[in-house]
């Protein structure tokens, strides 16, 4: 029974207890503020495909009134956009976002989008493996980043220096390494999806028999004795947008979760929404996806897998990351 001056001391109590949910998800207090503009970024490769097919088909229209997808060319220029604010979602390599947050930079990793697109293009039959590229001409990109520090450690683990064993001509970008490769001017190149299906039809049409001769991803599964991954790239999210938005990261992953299916599924639409993009033909990106090792993992899911890639590519000082694994605050 209500007294005229009020409700009762049961109705009080139901009361007081039905709130305790939501005191115990403070998150919960307050309705979920829309982003007016998810801007997101990523590499020209193939996790940017997954990015961009989920711009294209309003996979964020829940959580945001407008979403966009602008495609980074280099690490310095990622690196730049992070540190100046104007980045604050993007698809980053991994040991980049670690070392970042191992310098105290307000980064975490939400996601890893790939399990590896790196391979060694050549038109030499005789190149099979990482030990017969002693003494021949290779083309690396992207040096003192993640693609060479990788390439660097299989070597050593084989035995090759090098700076003695092989001719290295450091390329600015994986399209420029394969460039190289076609121009006949070294033996082999490293590369990355989708600059390797790039080098392997442009060498069909050049009457050149270009293949991926060595995937890097097997490489380091033997050399560590794991499974065939190098969790490369991965959605990291600065400290900006958590502050703003924390409560629309479940969505944002879910989203993405489900256009990387839509990607794996059907590459043809995806690529034909990320051709504009990331600048470069449909039918190349689509060809890409397979050879891209694309997935949406939780990053706390792959954790052990980046632990195992971080701690053998950074050697026992860990340099590259600043010295340490990251902690648990790094999986987002």
């Amino acid at each position: 029974m209500t007294s005229p001056l009020g409700p009762d001391r049961r109705t009080v109590l139901f009361r007081a207890l039905a709130t305790l949910p939501m005191l115990a998800a403070p998150g919960l207090l307050r309705a979920q503020s829309r982003i007016e503009t998810l801007a997101l970024y990523g590499p020209p490769a193939g996790p940017s495909v997954t990015l961009a097919h989920a711009v294209a088909t309003n996979r964020f229209a829940d959580i945001a009134d407008t979403a966009s997808m602008t495609a980074w060319r280099t690490p310095d220029a990622l690196r730049a956009g992070l540190t100046s604010g104007s980045i604050l979602l993007s698809v980053v390599p991994v040991q980049a976002a670690a070392n970042l947050y191992n310098r105290g930079f307000p980064i975490r990793l939400a996601n890893v989008m790939t399990n590896g697109l790196l391979y060694v293009a050549t038109a030499n039959d005789g190149i099979t493996a990482m030990p017969d590229l002693k003494g021949l001409r290779v083309a690396v990109p992207f040096r003192g980043d993640t693609p060479e520090i990788l390439f660097g450690q299989l070597l050593a683990h084989h035995g090759l220096n090098p700076e003695t064993d092989l001719e290295i001509s450091y390329a600015g970008t994986p399209i420029e390494a394969m460039q190289l490769l076609l121009a006949g001017r070294v033996d082999a190149a490293l590369t990355a999806e989708p600059s390797t299906t790039a080098a392997v039809i442009a060498g069909q049409q050049a009457g050149k028999q270009v293949r991926r001769a060595i995937d890097l991803q097997a490489a380091w599964g033997e050399m560590t004795g794991a499974a065939a991954v190098l969790p490369q790239a991965g959605l990291a999210i600065t400290g900006a947008f958590l502050t703003e938005h924390n409560d629309a990261i479940p969505a944002l992953l879910a989203a993405l979760k489900a256009a990387n299916d839509e990607v794996l599924a059907d590459p043809a639409t995806a690529a034909g929404n990320a051709a504009k993009v990331l600048g470069m033909p449909a039918p190349l990106l689509a060809a890409s996806v397979p050879h891209s090792n694309l997935v949406a993992r939780a990053a706390g899911e792959a954790r052990a897998d980046i632990e195992r890639m971080l701690a053998a590519m950074t050697g026992t000082d860990m340099a590259a990351i600043n010295g340490k694994l990251p902690d648990d605050s790094f999986y987002l």
